[in-house]
């Protein structure tokens, strides 16, 4: 049996048509048919049934579609493995990783891990906290990075790093030196708060900014970078983990407000993994020398 006739005939399934399926694989549409014929008549049984240009796949059809796809799935791994382990590559680590941590120093971290260790061939999945527990359980990685805590039984969760929570501004134009620094009650009054850029401290922390000031205006924003962007735009002003601000900060586009009647948060860094193994484990030991 060769591969090609599987590939073709799960294309073939899912478009439900040969043409559409010789273009799909850049093949000509007898090749496509030819295919068809020589995977029927190895398996003895027919795949599908042909009216026109239609094709619909039979019952026998239906039910060997998912062993193809299995089968094409183990083929494709061993060729992936075999081409990792001749580029010198002998373990694999897969990593699930929130879209807040990886706009931060991990890059960094990545570059040097790498160097240390040219064997690991490392692959992220960029995710979002609330699922980075359920992708970890499916082992679809075998460690994840999120800015929330597991308190799932069969997961061994651990604290990488605690993170200061600052109030950023925009740049006001003046001089840093000679200017007066910007008042906290000003700032919030003045200016959309803009909420919800972290998963783990904002329910809490509006219900403090509200009592303190009830007439605050605030506007959700899901990510970060985009809170970043807005901020250095002039659109609003946030909490955010000083690990988040760093760069903007030291560029001068972003400024720190003194915060002196709110409680602040910290922002936690949490890994997640089901099996402690050594992998992992190196992994984490080679992080806990960086704060994330």
């Amino acid at each position: 049996m060769e591969f090609q006739w599987l590939n073709t005939f799960i294309t073939a399934a899912e478009c439900g048509n040969f043409r559409r399926t010789a273009e799909l694989l850049y093949i000509s549409q007898p090749s496509v048919t030819v295919h068809i014929k020589q995977l029927e008549k190895e398996l003895g049984i027919l795949l599908f049934h042909r009216n026109g240009k239609k094709i619909k796949l039979t019952e026998e059809g239906k039910r060997y579609l998912g062993h193809a796809k299995r089968l094409l799935e183990v083929y494709q791994r061993g060729l992936e493995d075999i081409t990792s382990f001749s580029q010198g590559y002998t373990r694999k680590l897969a990593l699930g990783i929130s879209p807040l941590i990886a706009d931060t120093i991990l890059p960094y971290v990545l570059k040097r891990y790498t160097k240390q260790y040219p064997e690991v061939e490392i692959s992220v999945k960029i995710i979002e906290s609330v699922d980075i527990e359920q992708a970890v359980l499916n082992e679809e990685v075998d460690l994840g990075l999120s800015c929330l805590n597991s308190n799932h039984p069969t997961l061994i969760s651990e604290l990488l790093s605690k993170d200061r929570v600052i109030l950023v501004a925009p740049h006001d134009g003046r001089d840093s030196e000679s200017a007066p620094p910007l008042d906290e009650e000003e700032v919030l009054t003045t200016n959309y708060l803009i909420t919800h850029n972290h998963p783990s401290y904002w329910d809490l922390l509006c219900r403090m900014v509200k009592n303190k000031y009830p007439s605050i205006r605030m506007m959700k924003v899901s990510q970060v970078h985009i809170t970043k962007r807005f901020i250095v735009e002039g659109l609003g002003v946030s909490f955010l983990p000083t690990s988040t601000v760093r760069r903007e900060l030291l560029e001068g586009r972003l400024l720190e407000v003194d915060c002196h009647s709110i409680q602040l948060p910290e922002a936690n860094t949490y890994a997640f993994m089901k099996y402690d193994h050594s992998k992992q484990r190196e992994f984490l030991q080679f992080i806990s020398n960086y704060r994330l």
